[in-house]
Protein backbone atom coordinates (compact mmCIF):
# COMPACT_ATOMS: atom_id res chain seq x y z
CA UNK A 1 0.00 0.00 0.00
CA UNK A 2 1.02 3.26 -0.94
CA UNK A 3 1.78 6.17 1.66
CA UNK A 4 -0.17 9.01 -0.18
CA UNK A 5 0.69 12.73 1.35
CA UNK A 6 -0.82 15.93 0.06
CA UNK A 7 0.57 19.54 1.69
CA UNK A 8 -2.09 22.33 1.14
CA UNK A 9 -2.98 25.71 2.70
CA UNK A 10 -5.80 27.64 3.95
CA UNK A 11 -8.58 29.25 1.03
CA UNK A 12 -6.22 28.06 -1.91
CA UNK A 13 -7.82 27.38 -4.89
CA UNK A 14 -5.32 24.65 -6.52
CA UNK A 15 -5.42 23.03 -2.90
CA UNK A 16 -9.32 22.17 -3.33
CA UNK A 17 -9.33 21.04 -6.72
CA UNK A 18 -6.14 18.61 -6.11
CA UNK A 19 -7.91 17.48 -2.74
CA UNK A 20 -11.14 16.55 -5.00
CA UNK A 21 -8.67 14.78 -7.70
CA UNK A 22 -6.68 12.86 -4.77
CA UNK A 23 -9.95 12.18 -3.30
CA UNK A 24 -11.89 10.69 -6.37
CA UNK A 25 -8.83 8.61 -7.32
CA UNK A 26 -7.90 7.25 -4.09
CA UNK A 27 -11.40 5.88 -3.17
CA UNK A 28 -12.21 4.78 -6.87
CA UNK A 29 -8.39 2.53 -5.77
CA UNK A 30 -10.04 1.62 -2.33
CA UNK A 31 -6.67 3.78 -0.91
CA UNK A 32 -6.33 6.51 1.73
CA UNK A 33 -4.47 9.93 1.71
CA UNK A 34 -3.78 11.97 4.05
CA UNK A 35 -2.85 15.81 4.30
CA UNK A 36 -0.72 18.03 6.18
CA UNK A 37 -0.98 22.14 5.96
CA UNK A 38 1.94 23.82 4.98
CA UNK A 39 2.07 26.24 6.90
CA UNK A 40 1.87 24.51 10.47
CA UNK A 41 5.79 22.82 9.22
CA UNK A 42 8.42 26.09 8.65
CA UNK A 43 10.63 23.10 7.10
CA UNK A 44 7.91 22.02 4.21
CA UNK A 45 6.73 25.79 3.72
CA UNK A 46 10.16 26.93 3.02
CA UNK A 47 11.02 24.04 0.31
CA UNK A 48 7.13 23.94 -0.99
CA UNK A 49 5.63 27.34 -0.73
CA UNK A 50 5.50 27.94 -4.41
CA UNK A 51 4.61 24.41 -5.38
CA UNK A 52 1.37 24.16 -2.82
CA UNK A 53 -0.77 21.90 -3.32
CA UNK A 54 2.23 19.03 -3.02
CA UNK A 55 1.21 15.47 -3.54
CA UNK A 56 3.78 12.94 -1.92
CA UNK A 57 3.44 9.04 -2.85
CA UNK A 58 5.68 7.34 -0.30
CA UNK A 59 7.32 10.16 0.31
CA UNK A 60 8.76 11.53 -2.74
CA UNK A 61 7.11 14.34 -4.49
CA UNK A 62 5.35 13.10 -7.77
CA UNK A 63 3.09 15.93 -8.67
CA UNK A 64 2.42 19.90 -7.58
CA UNK A 65 0.18 23.03 -8.86
CA UNK A 66 -2.56 20.64 -10.91
CA UNK A 67 -2.81 16.98 -9.93
CA UNK A 68 -3.27 15.17 -13.27
CA UNK A 69 -5.90 11.71 -12.19
CA UNK A 70 -4.87 9.72 -15.22
CA UNK A 71 -1.04 10.28 -13.78
CA UNK A 72 -2.01 9.82 -10.25
CA UNK A 73 -3.89 6.33 -11.32
CA UNK A 74 -0.72 5.00 -13.34
CA UNK A 75 1.71 6.19 -10.29
CA UNK A 76 -0.73 4.26 -7.90
CA UNK A 77 -1.16 1.43 -9.78
CA UNK A 78 2.61 0.17 -9.72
Amino acid sequence: MHQIQLLVRKDCHLCHAARATVAEVTSRLNMEFSELDIDEHPVLLAKHHEEVPVLFIDGQVKDFWTIDPQRLERLLSN
